[in-house]
């Protein structure tokens, strides 16, 4: 099975920036060694929180279905060795588990073969909305909150994206661009006190979150790697969210630990107020950046 390719990361994409670029189709999807703790985790969610993490409009089941046919033809071709359709179930071996692929909710079945949360945004009068979803795995946002919303609504609060500014134009016109054989991919990351995959509440920017001392000391990096694809059939675009969590310690250990730290210490240093607020980090800019500061200063 791959291991982890991105993290802990390198701090190359900047925050706040759209950043997309062209994606390999065979790179769609991604695998590591946490497929099976990720998708007992999803399990766990959809026990509990079953009402939080699916939601989708009547109308879209034939574009659900869509995105299940591609996943189940990509994923035995691209993973053989995890991945193998017997019928109409897909075996996920390292897993030990078979998923039947029939049932009335297909996105939320394609949800439990990968490690990534599944969103189909479609085309509207109001623009693209976010039409069905499997969100197991939020960063400080509600499927509830942004279920039916266009693009620029669910962006709303992110500083400089709203409706009317330059960024919202520009994520509406390359949405509306995407051809089915031009997947695209971006990166963002943030930083939480936790390792928790399941984070759906957003950051109070007044609270402390990264321990109680005067260093900053529970620091995780938290990575969402996101890719867009136009469905061939229905014309929807599916978002995919991968999430990767490290400790910042990880980076302690790393061979190019200063230029990283560097790397996240100037983006930090160049947050506003907004965005400060936006990422939880009003209070905690100067002890994070303390703490980076640290590492890897001795190489």
């Amino acid at each position: 099975m791959a291991t982890r390719l991105h993290t802990p990361y390198d701090g190359s994409s900047r925050l706040f920036e759209i950043g997309l670029k062209p994606l390999d189709p065979g790179q769609w999807i991604e695998v590591d060694e946490h497929l099976s703790a990720h998708l007992a985790e999803k399990d766990r969610l959809e026990a509990v929180h079953s009402q939080k993490v699916f939601a989708a409009e009547p109308g879209t089941e034939a574009a659900q279905a869509e995105v299940l046919a591609l996943l189940v033809e990509h994923l035995p071709r691209r993973f053989p060795d995890i991945y193998r359709r017997d019928g109409e179930t897909i075996e996920i071996i390292p897993a030990k588990r078979h998923i039947s692929l029939t049932g009335a909710e297909p996105l939320r079945i394609a949800s439990h073969l990968v490690q990534e949360d599944l969103i189909l945004m479609r085309r509207g009068e109001p623009g693209w909305r976010l039409a069905a979803g499997a969100l197991c795995f939020p960063s400080s946002w509600r499927l509830r909150d942004k279920f039916g919303l266009p693009i620029h609504e669910i962006h709303r609060p992110v500083p400089g994206f709203g409706a009317g500014t330059r960024p919202a134009e520009l994520i509406a016109r390359m949405f509306d661009k995407l051809r089915p054989d031009m997947p695209v991919l971006r990166w963002n990351w943030s930083l939480y006190g936790d390792d928790q995959l399941f984070h759906p509440e957003s950051a109070d920017p007044k609270r402390p979150r990264f321990g109680p001392g005067a260093h900053a000391e529970s620091v995780f990096l938290r990575v969402e790697r996101q890719t867009l694809r136009k469905l061939p059939m229905s014309s929807d675009i599916l978002f995919t969210i991968r999430i990767l969590v490290d400790p910042v310690t990880a980076l302690e250990h790393h061979s190019d630990a200063a230029r990283i730290r560097a790397a996240l210490v100037a983006q930090l240093e160049a947050l506003n107020s907004a965005q400060l607020d936006y990422k939880g980090l009003t209070l905690e800019r100067d002890r994070l950046i303390a703490r980076l500061s640290a590492i890897g200063a001795s190489r």
